[in-house]
């Protein structure tokens, strides 16, 4: 058997030894170039590819696989919206990704974030670095005094609900599908009117379906408390960012903590220092004391990438077998 993986970064590939000592009769070859109609042909004679890109996966980058006699596709991440299930199902593809890998590296970084804000470690480090010393005015809140409101219980949610109960916050959420036992602790609220109206605080884990597309906009920001924090470590497009950055300027937003951003392709994971930076945007937010920026490293842990890389092989050899894995994607 063999299996062929694009996008390989080096921070993987300690992982992927690890699989292959485990795997000694699975032939695996990699590339550190991402899936394109041109790179499918460095997959050929294999039974399986996996991969991971914010690139989409397009009916050619498909049809160039499959030409070359791949029709297994293994996702190393959760997000499977850019990939053409049109042309997957008429090509014939199986798919998978890896629907958890480890939400407490998500759920963690956004309470981290969350936390920072509310003690103000942007500027407070700032001034450490110019050795001014002085507390004031730069003084914190402590998280145990918020109202936080968490949109989205699923498995990233609701380890950040079990974070957020450490600190001693009052926790709040809404979800279209209720989790059985927050609903009999009586955490969920009717409405994200509700969860609007009375969250000092409001923290994203929803996916970025269409129904979601900016959720977050002048609307419903309109309806959220003077002075609210906000958090996004899920998807981009959740927030029209235009929207919170007004929100920023007026006030009405206090602070702001992202990981993603609806633009993030080409942008994030780059390194920009000694150029010139192309989204006026996010350079504006990156220099705000208010806000964190982080490019979208939220899962970024060893713990995950591992997991990602193991469960995404463990994948592709099952699908190389006949068989159907547990993580297989329905389309």
């Amino acid at each position: 058997m063999k299996i062929f993986a694009y996008g390989i970064r080096d921070d993987e590939k300690p992982a992927l030894e690890d699989w292959e000592k485990k795997n000694p009769d699975v032939t695996v070859g990699y590339t550190q170039e991402l899936l394109t109609p041109e790179t499918a042909q460095l997959a050929k004679g294999s039974d399986s590819a996996v991969v991971y890109q914010q690139l989409d996966y397009t009916k050619e980058s498909l049809t160039a696989l499959a030409e070359v006699g791949v029709t297994n596709l293994s996702l190393r991440n959760v997000g499977t919206d850019n990939i053409d299930f049109d042309a997957a199902k008429e090509l014939g593809f199986n798919v998978s990704n890896v629907p958890v890998y480890s939400p407490n590296a998500i759920a963690e970084h956004s309470m981290i974030q969350l936390s920072r804000l509310l003690r103000r470690t942007k500027p407070m480090d700032a001034k450490v670095a110019k050795h001014d010393l002085r507390w004031a005015p730069t003084i914190g809140r402590e998280m145990r005094m918020q109202t936080v409101g968490v949109i989205g219980t699923g498995n990233i949610g609701r380890k950040a609900i079990n974070i957020l109960k450490g600190f001693g916050a009052k926790v709040i959420a809404y979800d279209k599908f209720p989790n059985k036992e927050l609903q009999e602790e009586g955490l969920y609220v009717d409405s994200l009117d509700d969860l609007y109206a009375q969250a000092d605080a409001i923290s994203l884990y929803v996916p970025g379906v269409p129904e979601n597309h900016h959720l977050i906009n002048k609307d419903s920001i309109a309806k959220m408390k003077d002075g609210v924090v906000l958090v996004n470590v899920s998807r981009g497009n959740l927030m029209d960012i235009d929207d919170v950055i007004d929100g920023l300027n007026s006030g009405k937003i206090s602070d702001f903590a992202m990981d993603v951003y609806e633009e993030e392709v080409g942008l994030f994971n780059e390194d920009w220092s000694g150029k010139e930076f192309p989204d006026p945007k996010i350079a504006d937010l990156i220099a705000r004391d208010n806000v964190l920026v982080t490019p979208h490293i939220a899962f970024y842990t060893t713990k995950a990438v591992d997991e990602m890389v193991h469960q995404s092989f463990d994948a592709a050899v099952a699908f190389a077998k006949g068989e159907t894995p547990a993580i297989a994607v329905k389309f």
